[in-house]
């Protein structure tokens, strides 16, 4: 039996992804000398095995999840935010504290860690489309579309906020990225704005009149010692000279020397080692261009899509992808405080790897899904835009007409 009947969608992102997990472990193995003998006496193998076996389920997760038809996640969107909910409050109240910040969740029985707000990424992105694909045609109703969402985003972002600034800020950009695409009015997406200001101010202003700073004092030094470039920049001055000694060929596989120096050189700055051991060409524009080849060809599964729900879907999910990656790089040559955010699927880390291999599942779904779609119009001879609904859940809705108009004139939405 071969298993490449079973493998579908876009084979560029196949290929992208199992390089990047190439990288991954290679990158891994080579930066966690120092973990090793510091935990494992020395034996170097632990973490290679260890993030092969993440990579193997990442893998299985890209797997089962791509041959999910893209309209099931649409039905299970509201349960998946429901879920995320409660998992980013119990985050906050009994979470496991790691390296000064509670993000995590411990699984019972298995002793992994998870981070809530990687799920919560997935499903609000899911929520999002949904209302966005099925409310179309009276988009700018304030209360029914624009105060639904907003409400998720704003909830989800507030209790992500205190434990983890910057993933609160990705989500935000991400959720405000697919509203503006999906129409929204400007005037509505400028009042969530400034609510969203007013609401930081509040939280920020009340953690220091109560002195409960929680990690507000470690924001506050971050973007301090980055912009007067003093105090404790340990990190990012390591980062710097990591990137400095690669130059454009690197040292070579292996040879990396800031790896001992690095508080956590196998996740948060992985991407300076990759330099310093790869060089900037064969290392740092690879990865770049590797997010960037993935963004683009989730782009071309948008634009040939005729479902709003999957261009959305598949929109979202490259679009939070990819902003975290490049929030990880930006941090690793200075261009950006320090945030610890990982590097999708290069970072070492079970978490990481199985919430992005979800969603690079979901974006293939969406991919294959859409294609299907299309050759059965082409087969059926409609040489028209419209869309054939297939089951009872899906109802055609009418663009907008005018300048305002896609090449789609109408589109397939999910209820």
């Amino acid at each position: 039996m071969r298993i490449r009947k079973y493998i579908k969608g876009d084979k560029i992102i196949w290929m992208v992804v199992l390089i990047l997990l190439v990288i991954s472990l290679l990158s891994v193995y080579s930066s966690t000398g120092s973990l090793a003998y510091q935990h494992r006496s020395g034996n170097t193998f632990f973490y290679l095995f260890r993030q092969l076996k993440f990579i193997l389920l990442g893998l299985v997760i890209i797997f089962f999840v791509h041959l999910i038809p893209y309209r099931i996640f649409s039905r299970v969107s509201v349960f998946a935010l429901y879920i995320s909910i409660p998992l980013l409050l119990l985050t906050l109240i009994i979470g496991t504290n790691i390296n000064e910040a509670t993000r995590w969740l411990q699984v019972p029985g298995i002793g992994l860690t998870i981070q809530p707000s990687d799920f919560a990424k997935i499903a609000l992105v899911m929520y999002v489309a949904k209302i966005l694909s099925v409310n179309q045609n009276n988009i700018k109703d304030f209360n029914g579309v624009f105060g639904k969402i907003s409400l998720a985003i704003m909830v989800s972002c507030a209790l992500i906020l205190p434990a983890n600034f910057s993933t609160a800020a990705i989500v935000f950009v991400t959720a405000f990225s697919l509203m503006f695409v999906g129409r929204i009015p400007v005037k509505y997406l400028l009042l969530m704005v400034f609510t969203g200001i007013f609401a930081f101010s509040i939280f920020i202003g009340g953690a220091m009149l109560f002195k409960q700073e929680g990690r507000i004092s470690t924001w506050k030094n971050r973007i301090e010692n980055f912009v007067n470039g003093e105090g404790d920049n340990y990190q990012a001055d390591q980062a710097k000279v990591a990137i400095v000694q690669g130059g454009l060929f690197g040292k070579g596989p292996g040879k990396s020397t800031q790896r001992n120096l690095l508080p956590h050189p196998y996740s948060d700055f992985i991407y300076a080692i990759i330099i310093e051991e790869y060089g900037s060409l064969l290392g740092g524009i690879l990865i770049i261009a590797l997010y960037l080849w993935l963004f683009f060809r989730a782009g071309l599964i948008i634009r040939r899509s005729k479902s709003t729900y999957g261009a959305f879907l598949a929109f979202g999910l490259s679009m939070g992808l990819v902003l975290q990656a490049f929030v990880n790089m930006a941090v690793a040559v200075g261009l950006v405080p320090v945030t610890g955010q990982t590097l999708p699927l290069v970072s070492m880390g079970g978490s990481s790897i199985f919430f992005t291999s979800m969603a690079t599942g979901m974006i293939l779904s969406v991919s294959w899904g859409t294609k299907e779609l299309t050759e059965e119009d082409g087969e059926s001879g409609d040489e028209t835009d419209k869309v054939s609904v297939s089951n009872e859940d899906e109802v055609p809705v009418v663009a907008p007409t005018g300048k305002e108009s896609s090449k789609r004139t109408e589109f397939e939405v999910n209820a």
